[in-house]
């Protein structure tokens, strides 16, 4: 599975999601149970899956729907691996029902008997059924199980005879467009469309398995000339009318400013796409998590922090690509989107990590002492250097000055600061080091050598923050403490 489409949002109203994106609450949450899969999906944006190590409980699932309803979610979307093959699951999702939460379920068919299709049903649970071809090789293959389309086409046959879908008793098909299905994409979806099932169609995200399966990529060219073909054949065929704009076909994404996705293992991140903890529900409550995240405050305001092209779009109102992709292309979250067809003649124009630590720093030559931004994180960052023999701080015996370690942290923090405040309106990077304190240098480093900057703001009031840095030669740190800074918060 990729980043699916859930037609998100279309079940809220603008002024119920202006309230959510306002006030840090959310109105839907999805959820992995388990990581355990008997597909092997080409494209799965989990890669290999994984055991049942540290997963999540049955008990802490419900204490994350509970929690997750506290601050207003309505609908819960049940992700895995396989959910049908979690134990419990059923459980879950008379749980679910009972907690009066919409429920979509995302399953390759395995398990849908045909008792189990009509608890579902009973239920009133929305099955969204992967289905990738008409035909057996090519489903068998995208999945990388033999008799996976067999699997499918018996539990589309189970959901069928209970009832599926029916007034109150919506069904959905989930499939990614890739070369291998590409010829029938327009035919299949004409064929749910007649069905009456709707159609969760989506460009596949590059990350897990993906990333080793480029021949699956369809060219931005052909996507674009798909998605207006299915776009005018919904208007005419079906009455239904939509704007052709990556990555979801017939709709568009802004789970961001409503959503949050829980991992199996209880880390909480913005999507499967945005693949940035921004905490642990097993270490902290939802809400504090959702409240404090730079990464989740900062997608929400995505009209003032989308970089690059996707900033300038005669959509950018409505619209900012995927994130996932985004993220995954270029490990920037705030990047526009390199998928989007209007994107195609502009990568210059889109960032992508790592890039120069002077366009995010105020310091100048010869005090800047980083090179480059590696890595961002939720309030954390990587920044590299090398130590050259024009650093004013190295001593005559070729070590590098303990004065300069804390130079480093701090422009390393100037650098995280820099990468939010470098967006369209941005203010000019500006700020000060305060202060220090329980700072050590434990090695020295030496003319020649390649340094790692890690920095983690700890605490953030108004514009001041207190910074915990740790300077690395490969695996061994050489110095670490804490700073106190100041710097000029990014627009608001």
């Amino acid at each position: 599975m990729s980043c699916h489409n859930l037609m998100i949002g279309s079940e809220f109203s603008k002024e119920d999601i202006a309230y959510a994106t306002a006030n840090r609450r959310l109105l839907s949450m999805e959820i992995e149970l388990g990581l355990q899969c008997n597909f092997r999906c080409q494209y799965c944006y989990l890669g290999h899956g994984g055991d049942k190590v540290n997963v999540l409980s049955g008990d802490e699932i419900r204490g994350a729907v509970s929690q997750a309803k506290a601050i207003g979610a309505r609908k819960i979307i049940l992700l895995g691996g396989e959910p049908m093959i979690f134990p419990g699951v059923m459980e879950i999702l008379a749980f679910l029902r009972a907690e009066q939460l919409d429920v979509e379920i995302f399953t390759n068919g395995t398990n849908v008997t045909a008792e189990n299709a009509m608890r579902m049903y009973d239920l009133g649970v929305q099955v969204v059924l992967k289905m990738n071809s008409f035909k057996e090789s090519v489903q068998d293959e995208l999945a990388g199980v033999k008799g996976a389309y067999q699997i499918i086409q018996e539990a589309y046959r189970n959901l069928r005879e209970a009832g599926f879908p029916s007034e109150g008793h919506p069904m959905a098909v989930s499939t990614v467009i890739c070369n291998q299905n590409l010829p029938e994409i327009i035919e299949m979806w004409e064929w749910l469309r007649d069905q009456k099932i709707t159609p969760y169609f989506e460009i596949i995200t590059p990350q897990g398995n993906a990333q080793d399966n480029f021949h699956l990529a369809v060219d931005l060219p052909v996507l674009q000339k798909l998605f207006h073909e299915l776009a005018d054949l919904d208007h005419a065929r079906f009455g239904v009318r939509w704007e052709p704009q990556p990555p979801l076909v017939g709709d568009r994404c802004l789970r961001h400013q409503f959503s949050c996705l829980i991992t199996a293992r209880g880390d909480v991140m913005p999507c499967v796409g945005v693949t940035i903890p921004v905490g642990n529900i097993r270490e902290r409550p939802l809400a504090d998590i959702l409240r404090d995240s730079e990464v989740v405050q900062d997608l929400r305001r995505y009209k003032d922090m989308i970089r690059g092209p996707c900033a300038a779009c005669e959509k950018a109102e409505s619209c900012y690509g995927c994130r996932g992709a985004a993220y995954q292309m270029t490990g920037d979250y705030l990047a526009s989107d390199p998928l989007c067809w209007r994107n195609a003649d502009r990568g210059n124009e889109i960032m992508k990590l790592p890039v120069e630590a002077g366009r995010m720093i105020p310091q100048q030559a010869p005090m800047r002492l980083v090179e480059s931004l590696v890595s961002v994180g939720d309030r954390v960052a990587v920044v590299e250097t090398s130590i050259t023999k024009d650093n004013l701080f190295v001593n005559d015996d070729g070590t590098l000055d303990d004065i300069a370690y804390l130079e480093l942290i701090a422009q390393a923090a100037a650098a995280m600061n820099g990468f939010r405040t470098s967006v369209r309106g941005g203010n000019e990077p500006e700020g000060y080091l305060l202060g220090a304190r329980q700072f050590e240098v434990l090695e020295p480093a030496r003319l020649g050598d390649t340094l790692r900057i890690r920095v983690f703001k700890a605490t953030k009031f108004g514009d001041f923050g207190i910074i915990e840095g740790q300077v690395f030669r490969n695996e061994t740190v050489l110095a670490k403490g804490e700073i106190k800074v100041w710097h000029k918060a990014a627009c608001t």
